[in-house]
């Protein structure tokens, strides 16, 4: 349900009616609407949302581009406090967002709980930055000379994020943009839209000045390339999958737009034979089938010592066999349906080719067509043995609950295996010895690495982003997180003329 005259929404199992906000105020969609339903339950719809046209796309450009020299001029400190004021109306509407991301993505409830609080949290640590120094006096050799730099927002940003962290990737992108003096259009998944404008209501109620903060949703081949190719935008900081992050880079090469990409990962995590196999497969099985495996840090490589291979293989398959799947509304859920048809099909494809490749699917496998379940996206957990590293299971990011498990014989051999794609997100190794982790640590070309840890759930003040195709040189969160949103300006000034 909403209240149509501002577009706020209340908590509810009904279908919420969402507008989208475009200078201060929430507006429909001249194309029509569009619906996102839960995937657990296909005749259950979450909301409805406008489909916007290019035109009006280009009206949420327009707002962004004339609130842009007011926020710009704002003191960085007041901009923090209304980032502190969207972070405490997070976490006051936390039970409307944790409800509508378990009902629209299908995450369970303690994995929405925890995206919720992660989302206060980044933009709670960006509002102080606020308050911070930033800029320095540079070393002139010219006598009377005082040089400085400045640190500059590059302007308008359109940030274009995932189904599959719905609040937390806009506000990942929105709270850096924001607090550098930037403005936004953020363009969210037609999968996942209802949270993020939700997140547009909590922008608007905590005082932002109208067009600072703008939202599009519809068909992006309606609008995509009026807002992509748009010379006002400054930036595109995109979430999502390679293919598009490629095609991103494509269409905005040869102009003066920035980019920043977090794309695919094809993640390794590497048991040695001196490792303690219970609790490193107690670590690792959140990291595995946690959130469905849709997680750009998943793990779907286990690189597994020869001496331990069937150890792993027995306990990883009588672990997936305890893994609840079910909806969020259950409270014996412990993992949720993948996000839609689509990408069910796509899993179960992937599962199929890895059998004709020659695989074995030691685990799962199959759809879950039982009682209620028919009604919705669910696949049980699987694991995969008997594969080697040109079979696509191996080698594509299958971003559902699939690992794959393989032999190796020694460390220099299974670094070799894990750095043999074209992804370089995350990495992880279980051992108990310290050189054998630190030759681990220096060879893997990741972006993160973690010894005798998941290799997820990076804080928010903690540098995030990989190498080779699974993102650009732009790091997200912590303080490297802000470079990608300004534009340094070195100003050297005379004590005399």
């Amino acid at each position: 349900m909403s209240d149509t005259s501002t577009g706020k929404a209340t908590v509810t199992t009904s279908t919420l009616t969402l507008r989208n906000l475009v200078n201060g105020t929430y507006v429909d969609g001249a194309a029509g609407t569009d619906v996102s339903t839960n995937p657990a339950d296909s005749s259950d719809v979450v909301a409805v949302v406008p489909r916007m046209s290019a035109d009006e796309a280009r009206s949420a450009v327009d707002a962004a581009a004339a609130a842009l020299p007011a926020w710009r001029d704002t003191p960085s400190v007041l901009r923090g406090k209304h980032l502190f004021a969207v972070a405490a109306l997070i976490r006051e509407r936390a039970d409307q967002f944790r409800d509508t991301i378990c009902r629209e993505m299908g995450k369970t409830t303690a994995e929405a709980t925890i995206e919720v609080e992660r989302s206060a949290e980044l933009v709670e640590f960006f509002a102080g930055v606020g308050r911070l120094p930033h800029g320095d006096v540079v070393p002139d050799r010219r006598p009377g000379v005082v040089t400085t730099t400045r640190h500059e927002p590059i302007g308008v940003v359109l940030a274009i994020t995932p189904w599959n962290d719905p609040l937390m990737v806009p506000v990942r992108k929105a709270a850096p943009a924001l607090i550098r003096g930037n403005t936004v259009v953020l363009k969210p998944s037609p999968d996942t839209p209802a949270v993020a404008l939700l997140l547009a209501q909590v922008m608007q109620d905590a005082g932002l000045p109208a067009g600072t903060f703008n939202t599009v949703t519809g068909d992006v081949a309606e609008i995509g390339d009026t807002l992509v190719r748009d010379p006002r935008i400054a930036g595109i900081t995109f979430t999502g999958s390679t293919a598009t992050g490629r095609h991103l880079g494509q269409a905005i090469a040869g102009t003066g737009t920035r980019l920043q990409t977090e794309m695919g990962g094809k993640n390794a995590a590497v048991i040695m034979d001196d490792a303690d196999v219970t609790r490193a497969l107690e670590v690792l099985l959140p990291s595995i089938f946690g959130q469905t495996g849709q997680r750009c840090t998943a793990v779907s490589r286990l690189l597994v010592h020869r001496d331990r291979y069937d150890e792993v293989v027995e306990q990883i398959v009588a672990r997936a066999g305890t893994v609840a799947v079910g909806p969020a509304a259950d409270a014996a859920t412990t993992m949720g349906p993948v996000v839609n048809q689509r990408q069910l099909d796509k899993v179960l494809t992937m599962i199929d080719i890895a059998r004709e490749q020659g695989a074995f699917v030691a685990a799962g496998g199959e759809r879950l067509i039982d009682g209620a379940a028919a009604r919705g996206c669910f696949v049980r957990p699987t694991v995969i043995t008997g594969v080697s590293a040109d079979m696509r299971i191996w080698t594509d990011e299958v971003f559902g609950p699939v690992v794959a498990v393989m032999p190796f014989d020694d460390l220099d051999e299974a670094i070799g295996i894990a750095n043999d794609t074209t992804y370089g997100l995350a990495s992880g190794i279980f051992t108990n010895n310290l050189a054998a982790a630190e030759a681990f640590v220096r060879g893997m070309e990741t972006g993160q690495v973690v010894v005798n840890l998941a290799p997820s759930g990076w804080d928010v003040h903690q540098a995030f982003g990989g190498f080779k195709e699974s993102g650009s040189a732009f790091k997200e969160h912590g303080l490297d997180g802000l470079a990608f949103y300004t534009r340094v300006k070195t100003v050297a000034v005379a004590a005399t003329p």
